[in-house]
Order: structure tokens, then sequence, then C-alpha cells
């Protein structure tokens, strides 16, 4: 560094309005630059801070893991979920707890935080879609990227004022540059050099100093880490662009650079690529939600775009010309987006359906199951789980071969199917297992309809051509009325499975409905 950006970042380090870190984020940064540093001792300071140790666990239960086991405790969330995603987990909700100053200024706090998490979800999202990619640490990097744009604003307030009246005025020029001239270094090198002070591992640090210039990164810097650190660095730049993309006057530009460099930095597909377009306004409003962050009006890429290409074609246009022409678009964006709408469709049923049975799959159920236990939320309604087996699947196999209990297993889906409502999910548990999700359904209402399908299942003749079989099942019957996020998911689902393993007990086909050993829990209303 030359003189006077040593300068700079001295003076940036010796304010008395730069940010620290909560004690706990800290403390663990300590902790977990020490090799002897066991995973209890990482859980017992964590658990010191019961609201953290809570926000921790509520994600760590999330589809943001979508682990198949609860997770119940913070010792248990280390051991499954490992020092790193812990550590970054700690620090995100740390970060995103940052004071902001009381004094007026153009810098927009609740602006910087909301682009920083779709940066976050956006990096993480990106890595997803390489099959060798370690993400423990990547949302975390995302979510940091521009933290010396938070250091700027409290520590040079005038400096970073001036900076934002001229993006103000002409949003297109070099914010970089800008920094240079009136600060004398780019929020990149500040951001690191904070970062640094704070005590955070190289992992994180690089990612931070390289995200606007990725092919800077000295590629022997990281010596045998070096292509799982460029990947760090390129997912972060990448999202970097998608934040442009959501902010700027052009998001075409930005789309179509995101796309170029996603397949010159990563090697990403086109239909990687499309993935994270997608998918994106989905990860940012799920993130946001679990990160206490709620960021309103998500739009998708597609909309994004479909309203740019809007606003150009209208430009400079008579009255009567811009009518005209507003009707024409207005029919070619209802042809282009019934087109991406049934393209969407393909795609989600792509990964949502089982190639088997044809119907939704376990990850849907997990998806389809949190939305439904928010809804229930929000409205204070019931909402029930029927987890169904096939009775003695595997002796029908060996008998009859698998071919047979493929057909089974699909004619038994087309007639459950018809058996439940239009807004019910029924999706392949695993194996001969069934699960069904009848959202506003209270017990005895849950109970006519297993026993409903029960009775059809058992009564219908499954026949194939040439031989007729006769299937029963047996189902178990869980139902809830969540009061709050305190709601345990994977509890309810093994309240279900409990109730099967009765039906199971009691000879089979038949329905059994959960009914606890103990007192019921506290999310339930009495």
């Amino acid at each position: 560094m030359t003189s006077n950006t040593e300068q700079v970042v001295a003076s940036i380090l010796q304010s008395q309005e730069l940010p620290t870190l909560p004690v706990v984020a800290s403390r663990l940064l300590s902790l977990t630059a020490r090799e002897e540093t066991t995973l209890a001792d990482i859980a017992n300071l964590i658990s010191q801070d019961v609201g953290l140790s809570a926000k921790i666990l509520r994600v760590a239960n999330s589809s943001f893991y979508s682990f198949p086991q609860q997770i119940a405790t913070i010792n248990q969330a280390v051991s499954v979920l490992g020092t790193n995603a812990v550590r970054s987990l700690v620090l995100s909700f740390s970060f995103l707890s940052l004071n902001r100053r009381k004094k007026k200024s153009l810098f927009n706090f609740r602006k910087f935080w909301e682009e920083s998490l779709i940066a976050a979800a956006a990096a993480k999202l990106i890595l997803e879609q390489l099959d060798d990619s370690d993400n423990e640490e990547i949302f975390i990097s995302g979510l940091l990227q521009n933290l010396g744009q938070l250091i700027f604003a409290t520590t040079l307030p005038e400096e970073y004022d001036q900076i934002l009246a001229e993006l103000k005025n002409d949003p297109d020029q070099d914010e970089v540059a800008l920094e240079k001239r009136f600060i004398g270094i780019s929020h990149s090198l500040a951001g690191y050099a904070v970062a640094q002070r704070w005590g955070f591992p190289d992992s994180l640090l690089i990612p931070i100093r390289y995200h606007h210039a990725p092919d800077d990164f000295p590629r022997d810097q990281a010596g045998e880490e070096t292509q799982a650190m460029l990947q760090n660095i390129h997912a972060v730049y990448l999202s970097g662009l998608l934040i442009k993309l959501y902010t700027s006057a052009s998001p075409e530009e930005y789309h179509r650079q995101f796309r170029r460099d996603a397949r010159r930095l990563l090697a990403l597909s086109p239909r990687a690529i499309n993935t994270v377009l997608r998918r994106l306004d989905l990860e940012i409003d799920q993130a946001a939600s679990y990160f206490d962050l709620p960021i309103k009006n998500v739009k998708s890429v597609a909309e994004i775009l479909q309203e740019a290409n809007l606003r150009l074609s209208l430009l400079n246009l008579s009255y009567e010309e811009m009518n005209r022409e507003l009707v024409q678009t207005k029919m070619k964006l209802e042809k282009l987006t019934e087109e991406l709408a049934n393209k969407n469709r393909l795609l989600e049923n792509l990964a949502n359906i089982d190639g088997l049975t044809e119907i939704n799959n376990h990850r849907f159920f997990q998806n389809f199951l949190d939305n439904e236990i928010n809804r229930a939320i929000r409205n204070e309604r019931p909402i029930t789980i029927l987890l169904a087996d096939i009775d003695h699947f595997k002796q029908f196999n060996d008998t009859y071969g698998h071919q047979t209990g493929d057909f089974i297993l699909k004619e038994f889906c087309r007639v459950a199917l018809e058996n439940i409502r239009e807004y019910d999910l029924m999706a392949r548990y695993g194996g001969e297992e069934f699960v069904f999700v009848l959202p506003e359904t209270n017990s005895d209402e849950a109970l006519v309809v297993a026993e409903k399908i029960r009775e059809c299942i058992a009564t219908y003749p499954f026949s194939d051509g040439e031989h007729t079989y006769h299937v029963s099942i047996s189902i178990g019957v869980a139902t809830a009325i969540p009061q709050d996020r305190n709601f345990k998911k994977n509890e309810f689902i093994g309240m279900a499975d409990d109730a099967l393993y009765d039906a199971k007990g009691s000879g089979r086909n038949r329905v059994a409905a959960y009914s606890p050993k103990q007192k019921k829990k506290r999310w339930f209303k009495l």
C-alpha cells in the first residue's frame, strides 16, 4: 500500500465511529482461530447468548439447510453444521445487527442491508450450482462483500456523502473511481482492513478484498486452496452483478454481463444460469425471513427485465405511437409471460417431480410444508399430515418382481390423488412411503380423509392386464395449529411417523391418529 493509502486505513481504524462486533461474535473469531479449540468450547460460547442461540437453531432447522433430523441444541448444531457454518451464522446475525449512525446522512442503512442480503442469497444460490463447491461460508462472504461502504458511512460520513451525491446525479459512474478520488481507497480495501482488524479468517477476508476485481487475485496466494478460494471470489463477484440487476436503471446490461461472466469464471451451464435467475427472488424472500429482515415486493428477474424492455420501447415516441406501441408490447408481453410460465413449470417439474410415480417429490414436500405452516401461523388454522405406507411392500416386490412393484406404486398414486382436494398435497416421502398435507383440516376431518383413502386402496383391483393384485396401506395422522416460529416441523412429521408406527403395529391396513405420551408442546393450542 502507498503511504497515502496507509494513512486513510489508519484513520478509519482509529475512528471513534468504527463499528464493533457484538461480544459473542468477536470472541468466536478468536476462539476459532486457535487449533486447540473444541466443538464444545464453541457451543458453550454461543449458548451464553440465548437470543442468538434461538436464531441459529431456527435457521439450522429451516430449508436453508434442509437437514432431515431436528437440531435441538447448539452443541448439536455445531456438530452437524460444522465450525465454519456456525461461525458464518453468528457473523451474519451480528453484521445485520450493527447499529446505524444517528446523524443525518445520504447513506441508506436499510437499503444497504437489503442489498447485502440479496448478494448473500445470490452467492449461495450460485455456488450451489457447482457439484464440487465448498459453500459453508459463501452466504456470509456475499453478505459482507460491501462492508467497506458501511465503514465509509460511519467513519467518513462527509466524504462518503459526496460520493453518494455524485452517484445520485449519475448512477452509471465508476463507484470505485469516485471512492479513490474523494477518500483515497476503495470500499473493498476498507472492508478488508476492518475485517482483518476484527480477526476474520482469510476465507472471509479474501472475497471482501477481491469481490470487485476477481482477476486481480494472485493465483498462488492460497496454495492448495486456490481453486476453492477462487470459486468463492467469483461467486461473490457475480452476486454483486445481481445486486446491480436489481438496483440499476439498466438491468439488462448486468443481466448480459452476469450470463457472460458466469460462463467465463465458473463455467456455469446455461441451465445452471437460468436456475439462478429463476429462483433468485424466492431465495431472497427466504433469506430475508430467516434473518429477520423482510424485503417488500421482491420481483423476479424476468419481471425486472420485462419492465426495463417496456421502458426502452416507449422512449421518444409520440402520444399516438406510444399508445399503439403500448398495446402491441402488452400483447407480446402476455405471450412471453405465458411462454416463460410454461418453461418455468417444465423446469419446476424436473426439480420437484418424482421420476417414477410422477407426483411431487420429498424436496417439494418440505418446501410446501414450510409455506403451509407459515400460512397456518398467520391464519391460526389447523394443518394435518398423513403419512402412508404400503403394507408388506418388500415381500410384494420379492414375490412379483420390481416391475410389478413399480406398477403398484404408480397406480396407488393415481387412485389416491382422486381422493384428496386440489389444494392438498400428495408427495413421495421415500420408497413405499407417501405423505399428504391437508391445509386447514382438523383432526376429525383428517381421519375421515385418511379412512377414505385407506378403504379406496383396500377395495381397488390393481390390474396390470394380466393379473389383479390386492393392496392395503397403513396411515398415520398428525394435526396441529402452529402458533409461532417455534413450531418444529420435523417434530410434526415425527408425530405422523409415530402414528404410522402405531397403525402398522396394530395389524396394518388401518388408520391411527397421533396420541401424545406427554404434555403437548407450547406451540399447540389446547
